[in-house]
């Protein structure tokens, strides 16, 4: 496609002047745009597809970057990065040193906060909007969430902040598939349309000034107005939970029509008083693929545009630990398993359909699910709680005080650990174990390949303790052929060289062919078996190679062990630094040092 409107936008301030004709002609190149861009480089598409118009709409009510428009997640802002002077680097998003596929103030300045993660965007537009009140900025902020992002606690938790206060604050809903206020009726539907036009409010707020102003009576008739018309509007409409929190709530809108949602944008700047604007939008829209199923359209990989996203036929990690618990489940009516709204990615879905009384989706709040799962381990259930690495960082405190100090045996399965690639910084693997390893009573462990996954679910379902599995994204580093036991695996190659490492990396550094350098593959990460240490104690140079953060990672941990038990030979971290950002994640191994030539180098190299 020619994208000739969508080539001149160099920022929002080239949309204002287009007319309809105009408007539309731009949706669709953008459309296009993305559809495109996705299915080269992957990335996230029915969420960017049904935010087109909102966006455009977004753009032409209010003024950026004056104004903070903040994304929550992100993964529906490729359409504000192609109006914000993006679009000739749009191809390079989600490649290494490209766009990101999140929002990113380093990139442009009408990004005002990072993104990545579920439901941050109104405690963030919020503070940045009392930070403008406090030093006479001038503009605003507005909070674009998604109904998913809504089941995030944290939002409530920013509008309990928000709601009652005298401020133009707005919160834009982003409903593409939940129904928050269903209103009754054509009556119903008539006010609607007559709530959304900016002269009835104007009308509005004259009425009540002029009230206001009438002696002695004036106050009473605006409270007997007010009333009389909270009242009648009750008959129509069904309360719904922003307006009982004390927001002034618009909508709904449809989420396709840039003139309505322009005209209610409008209108929500001319309100003291903090606003939820209800949009209702299509996910997927533009694209028949992802319309008619937008889960899996939700993020993609590269794909052919003409027959879409074609499902993997590769078994992966995530697959295995669905089908284990199946297997277990068909078992022992006990098993349960959780997850925050990440059935399909987890490899939950064929759980879910057989086991419903037993499956769990609590929503994109993991925190709660971690609760949730230490109640049903106390009821004497086994739950296993499968979740995204990066996503349940948000968890710590429920592992640490609902789970570790109460000894629940919660089985947490950790998907998406280490590096995970393109989605870049946000969604990187590489705490978990850092931050759990701090936790007293915790059993972690790494399995290297389908075969160890499948057996350490199975044993830890029959452990009374509190226990994590963490494994990597997709189907790499499979592999592996040794014997497995629980804590620790010792190849011998009559070195005095040992090579340290689990999970992934194992099959690196089992290509590792230095005859004088031995391996040892933690199976049972933490805590380490000290037996461990006298097996060290026999060699003079030690190479840890850890695919997680350096500072408190398994490898720092086993080297204060060392020291402490006065290890005289030469120990050697190779671990990650810092923040990891998006690249495919071979690339990525060899940029820190983790991929099997890094290995063989580090054995190599003279100084050792």
């Amino acid at each position: 496609m020619n994208y000739e409107i969508l080539n001149t936008i160099k920022s929002p301030a080239d949309i204002k002047s287009l007319d309809k004709n105009q408007l539309d002609k731009l949706c669709a190149e953008a459309r296009d745009c993305i559809i495109q861009t996705v299915a080269k480089n992957g990335g996230h598409l029915a969420s960017n597809l049904g935010a087109v118009e909102l966006t455009v709409a977004l753009h032409r009510a209010f003024d950026s970057p004056d104004d903070a428009i903040i994304f929550d997640v992100g993964h529906q802002c490729y359409m504000h990065k192609l109006l914000t002077g993006r679009f000739n680097r749009f191809s390079t998003i989600r490649t290494e040193g490209g766009l990101s596929g999140f929002m990113r103030p380093d990139e442009s300045e009408h990004d005002p906060f990072i993104t990545g993660h579920s439901s941050n965007s109104v405690s963030a537009a919020y503070g940045i909007y009392k930070a403008k009140q406090i030093s006479g900025e001038k503009g605003t902020a507005i909070a674009v969430i998604g109904d998913g992002a809504m089941t995030g606690g944290m939002a409530f938790e920013a509008l309990n902040n928000v709601s009652g206060g005298r401020s133009n604050f707005i919160v834009v809903l982003n409903d593409n598939k939940m129904s928050i206020s269903k209103n009754v009726g054509g009556m119903a539907s008539s006010f609607t349309k007559l709530r959304n036009r900016p002269h009835y409010h104007r009308f509005k707020f004259a009425f009540g000034t002029f009230l206001n102003k009438i002696p002695l009576i004036g106050k009473c008739l605006f409270r007997f107005f007010e009333n009389l018309k909270n009242g009648f509007k009750g008959l129509v409409y069904r309360n719904n939970l922003f307006t009982a929190m004390g927001l002034n709530y618009l909508g709904p809108v449809d989420g396709h029509n840039i003139e309505a949602l322009e005209s209610l944008f409008k209108v929500a700047k001319i309100y003291k008083k903090p606003c939820l604007i209800h949009v209702v939008t299509t996910k997927g829209k533009g694209y028949s693929f992802a319309e008619s199923n937008p889960n899996s359209y939700h993020g993609v990989s590269p794909f052919d545009t003409d027959i879409g996203a074609v499902p993997s036929q590769k078994t992966t990690f995530s697959d295995i630990a669905g089908k284990t618990l199946c297997e277990l489940a068909q078992k022992n009516e006990r098993i349960c398993a959780i997850t925050a709204a990440m059935e399909s990615g987890t490899g939950l879905t064929e759980f879910a359909t057989r086991f419903k009384e037993r499956f769990f989706d609590v929503g994109i709040a993991e925190q709660h699910a971690v609760t949730f799962g230490a109640g049903l381990a106390k009821g004497g259930m086994i739950p296993f709680f499968v979740v995204y690495s990066s996503f349940l960082q948000r968890a710590y405190d429920q592992v640490l005080h609902d789970a570790a100090i109460a000894h629940l045996p919660l089985k947490i399965l950790i998907d998406r650990a280490g590096i995970v690639g393109e989605d870049g910084e946000t969604h990187q693997g590489i705490f978990d174990t850092a931050f759990l390893a701090t936790i007293p009573g915790i059993n972690i462990y790494a399995p290297s390949d389908y075969k160890e996954l499948k057996s350490l679910i199975c044993k830890t379902a029959e452990s009374d303790e509190l226990c994590a599995i963490r494994y990597p994204r997709g189907c790499e580093g499979i592999s592996v052929d040794c014997d497995f036991n629980e804590d620790y695996t010792l190849i011998k190659r009559s070195g005095k060289k040992l090579l340290i490492t689990y999970g992934r990396l194992f099959s690196n550094a089992l290509s590792v062919e230095i005859p004088q350098v031995d391996i040892l593959k933690l199976n049972r990460i933490y805590p380490i078996n000290d037996s461990i240490l006298e097996i060290l104690n026999q060699y003079d140079v030690i190479g840890f190679f850890e695919e997680g953060i350096h500072n408190g990672g398994i490898a720092e941990i086993l080297g204060s062990m060392l020291l402490e038990n006065g290890y005289k030979g030469s120990y050697h971290i190779n671990a990650i630094n810092g923040f990891v950002p998006s690249a495919c994640v071979c690339d990525s191994l060899k940029k820190y040092g983790l991929d099997s030539d890094s290995m063989k180098h580090f054995f190599n190299t003279e100084a050792l």
